[in-house]
């Protein structure tokens, strides 16, 4: 297609080319399953010259005057804003994002992009008291260096986003590696908008390698300092211990069995709607979407009943239609496994309240009722598949919620606000939401996991202190006493 001329390359030190890699990338469409575009991908020579070209463009940007950096952050705001349709469009197609969340994506990468372009005026000092006399202490706040950015598939410019901006605003250089199959609306569309914000040649690249191709070169690099992680929870187990070993920082966005609770005073209304939301917004197919509905019994078979019946009504098809909420699955492969876990839970026993449907990437609602033992409630489904729970008392649906383990988002549905907020700070989760559903997300609050949903936070002052590093300066203003016998040394060295 003629609009993705010139996106469909590497962007390396502000240039855009093909990459030396072997493999061609084809991109398609999650829903018509027609390709796209073709990519010639990165080899592991473009990924040491963008991280070589990053670091020397660092120098000078970390000297950029806070106006200036701040500047070119509200410039790509506005950019967004300005192309928020053909950014839609983009998502759609390349992500198979539906109307719905392509525009939910598009206010968050503005939401953070904003926020960050305050960034720059946050990277000064502060004076601290001394124990020592006259002794001056500054602590700096400094960026990093290079940082290596590792994006998904399923909010991939957004989830990008979130640390780009950052790293870009704190004075860092970046490179960016996408999802090869959201490679554009999850990176080089982001180096467009920033190259047309003006931002300077070698401060953001992107490479898109086949990761069969290089392997751990893009972690492995000796350059970058940080690196960030959006994806599976295996994959970021390994990215991890790399990091680990070659002591460089990593902030983990993993994996998520995020649990929705229906205690027995809830109102069912509420809960019905939030549950549908947090379920079936882009198929599931969201770290934080629901996976698990645990309902105290007393409401048990009220709940579930109105839940299948409303599932049954969601619009499902055509991502471009403004009314669809469900949209296709990002590929065959992920409709096999889905359907796989399905399987081994009706095998487990699980009774199947509402049995989906098939038609290429897009999978119609499943609901299933079984225990937390069951395959899909124990796995992450990534997709429009939720088990319902029926549990007997309060304490029951705390510690099934809690046995998993991940511990990324979670929600909770109570009739009074004293009650889900002593449940709430009792879950093993990052992010509880009372009276709503598991998917949110803010500029300004702390993102991120427990247990094996990951390490770190992105949001706020919470991403400004994950992209940046401190370093303390003090300056001994009169003459320091120490504890030397510095005389008696004197004489010896005469004797």
């Amino acid at each position: 297609m003629s609009k993705y001329t010139g996106v469909n390359q590497q962007y390396i030190g502000g240039q855009w080319r093909k990459g030396t890699g072997k493999t061609e990338i084809d991109l398609t469409n999650p829903y018509t399953q027609e390709s796209i575009t073709k990519i010639q991908g990165a080899g592991t020579d473009d990924i040491d010259e963008a991280y070589k070209t990053a670091a020397e463009a660092q120098k000078n940007w970390a000297e950029v005057n806070a106006f200036e950096r701040s500047r070119i952050l509200e410039k790509a705001v506005q950019i967004m804003e300005e192309r928020r349709e053909e950014i839609v469009q983009l998502l759609i197609e390349d992500a198979g994002s539906t109307y719905i969340k392509a525009n939910v994506e598009v206010d968050f990468c503005i939401s953070i992009t904003r926020h960050a372009s305050t960034f720059p005026f946050e990277m000064g000092g502060i004076m601290v008291p001394s124990v020592v006399p006259e002794k001056q202490n500054n602590i700096y706040r400094k960026p990093l260096g290079v940082v290596g950015v590792i994006g998904p598939f399923n909010f991939p410019m957004y989830l990008a986003m979130r640390s780009v901006a950052p790293a870009i605003a704190t004075g860092n250089a970046v490179v960016l590696k996408p999802d090869t199959q959201t490679a554009i609306s999850g990176g080089t569309v982001i180096a467009k908008i920033f190259e047309e914000a003006g931002v300077p040649e070698g401060i953001l690249n992107v490479v898109i390698p086949e990761l069969d191709e290089v392997g751990d070169a893009f972690v492995e690099h000796e350059i970058p300092r940080m690196i960030s992680f959006t994806g599976s929870t295996n994959a970021g187990k390994h990215i991890g211990e790399i990091c680990g070993r070659m002591i460089k920082k990593s902030v983990l966005e993993l994996g998520g069995n995020n649990p929705f609770i229906v205690l027995d005073d809830a109102n069912i209304d509420r809960a019905i709607e939030g549950a549908l939301f947090g379920k079936y917004m882009h198929s599931g197919q969201i770290c934080m979407a629901i996976n698990r509905i645990i309902v105290q019994k007393d409401v048990a078979d009220e709940f579930t009943k109105r839940y299948v019946e409303a599932a049954k009504k969601i619009k499902v098809g055509d991502p471009n239609d403004k009314e669809t909420l469900i949209g296709p699955l990002i590929n065959q492969g992920a409709v096999e496994r889905i359907l796989g876990e399905i399987d081994k839970a009706k095998e487990e026993g699980a009774e199947v309240l509402l049995e989906g449907s098939v038609d290429g990437n897009v999978m119609t609602p499943y609901v299933l009722k079984g225990t937390n033992d069951m395959s899909t409630a124990k796995n992450e489904m990534f997709g429009p598949v939720v088990t319902i729970i029926p549990v007997e008392s309060e304490e029951e649906a705390l510690r099934v919620a809690n046995d998993t383990e991940f511990g990324l988002s979670g929600s909770v549905h109570a009739g009074k606000y004293e009650r889900g907020m002593k449940f709430a700070q009792r879950m093993e989760t990052g992010m509880v939401h009372i009276n709503d559903q598991s998917v949110n997300d803010e500029p300004l609050v702390a993102f991120g996991g427990e247990k094996n949903s990951g390490l770190g936070r992105f949001g706020g002052e919470w991403s400004l202190d994950e992209f940046t590093t401190f370093q303390w300066i003090s300056v001994q203003e009169e003459k320091r006493e120490y504890p030397l016998q510095y005389e008696q040394l004197e004489d010896e060295k005469k004797k």
